[in-house]
């Protein structure tokens, strides 16, 4: 009976001992089990394109539909019915009234149907929009390619795509009208159970540097390769004060060999801290590659197989508050990368080339408002807009 218990005590020590001890001295597991409370941070939410965001994706959903009209107009009844497609909660005449600095009404031609056009300005607009994205296309579309490199198989199916086209700056009908993959830039392959994707690849002497490795670079002064171990830029909110336990958790966690995204993650031990950081890596490049380096959460699900990220892989956003901010606003939660707002001309995440024009078209929304408040009060705009 004795020799029967020691025996069992000695399997269970077995099975507990690591197999491999280099292996899990590289990958140790540190996990402290970090909770903080949501901060609202002032500065994030007084920034007018995050604030803007759900409204402005479908506005220019619309905006592309009227402009590709040969007559520059259109019915209501063209875009009616289109709630769900588009994503605008209530009617879409009455989303179209709602930026009357974007949208012209008047009444058509036949059975007196509301028609909308573009007012005069956010036709220019449109139009620069169209110069710049020829302009930078290669730029553009090379955020697309990374964003596919990053992925496991560095192939995406095209519904994912297809949804993260918005975000990279690419218009909505990229994958129909694609000279990439129409000359071999890209390559639409299968992916099995008859879904289709999109496929990249790196050349043989080419080197693909993620945000944080370049910023090294540039700080450290090297040229050719990145330091093994890189720290995150943090970006602590004004108020916040973390707990000494928390505090010292993180300063170990930056000390963490850095696995770049578009690097090999198969032989990560998943609940090691070093799987940890390469997760907080890949979201913070992912965000990098966005227009204005935000998303909506729920956006980035369908990700999280292709990228290897784990299921819950959203508390990463909430265990470091330095590094993301969660925006939360009409019943939504976007993630904002904070370098891209704080760190000014010390980081290397480049400009979004269509920034600057998206910037414009929130700036007709906010116009927008202040039209409709005139015309509530029957006050002129430039009073309304002095009140303000």
């Amino acid at each position: 009976m004795l020799l029967l218990l020691v025996n069992r005590r000695f399997r269970k020590l077995v099975l507990c001992y690591p197999k491999n001890l280099a292996f899990s001295h590289t990958q140790k597991s540190n996990y402290v089990d970090v909770k903080m409370k949501w901060m609202k941070d002032p500065f994030y939410d007084s920034v007018n394109i995050l604030l803007k965001s759900k409204e402005l994706r479908p506005l220019i959903s619309l905006k592309n539909i009227i402009s590709k009209e040969p007559t520059g107009c259109i019915p209501i009844s063209a875009v009616s019915k289109q709630n769900r497609t588009l994503e605008v909660s209530g009617r879409i005449a009455g989303f179209l009234r709602r930026y009357p600095a974007v949208f012209e009404e008047f009444t058509g031609p036949k059975y007196n149907l509301p028609w909308f056009k573009l007012t005069q300005e956010a036709a220019d607009l449109h139009h620069r929009e169209c110069k710049v994205y020829a302009a930078h296309r290669s730029e553009i579309v090379d955020r697309l390619r990374r964003l596919i490199l990053m992925s496991r198989e560095r192939s995406l199916p095209l519904w994912i795509v297809q949804g993260m086209l918005w975000y990279l700056g690419l218009p909505e009908d990229y994958l129909k009208n694609s000279e990439e993959i129409s000359k071999g830039y890209f390559q639409i392959v299968e992916m099995g159970d008859g879904e289709q994707g999109l496929s990249a690849s790196i050349g043989s002497n080419e080197q693909v540097f993620s945000v944080l490795q370049r910023n090294a670079m540039k700080s450290n002064g090297i040229l050719h390769s990145p330091p093994s171990v890189i720290e995150f830029p943090l970006f602590p909110s004004k108020g916040f004060r973390l707990k000494r336990k928390i505090d010292q958790w993180l300063e170990e966690f930056q000390k963490v060999e850095y696995v770049s995204p578009y690097e090999s993650f198969s032989s990560l031990d998943p609940n090691s801290d070093i799987s940890e950081k390469r997760v907080a890596g890949v979201l913070h490049e992912l965000l990098s590659l966005f227009v204005d380096n935000s998303a909506e959460r729920r956006r980035l699900l369908c990700l999280k197989k292709h990228l290897g990220l784990p299921q819950k892989f959203h508390k990463v956003f909430e265990r470091h508050p330095h590094i993301f901010y969660l925006l939360l606003k009409s019943k939504t939660c976007f993630v904002v990368l904070k370098e891209a707002y704080c760190a000014g001309s010390e980081t290397a995440i480049e400009r979004h080339p269509l920034l600057e024009v998206r910037e414009g078209y929130v700036r007709l929304m906010i116009e927008s408002e202040a039209i409709l408040r005139s015309r509530r009060s029957r006050k002129p705009l430039e009073e309304i807009s002095q009140g303000n």
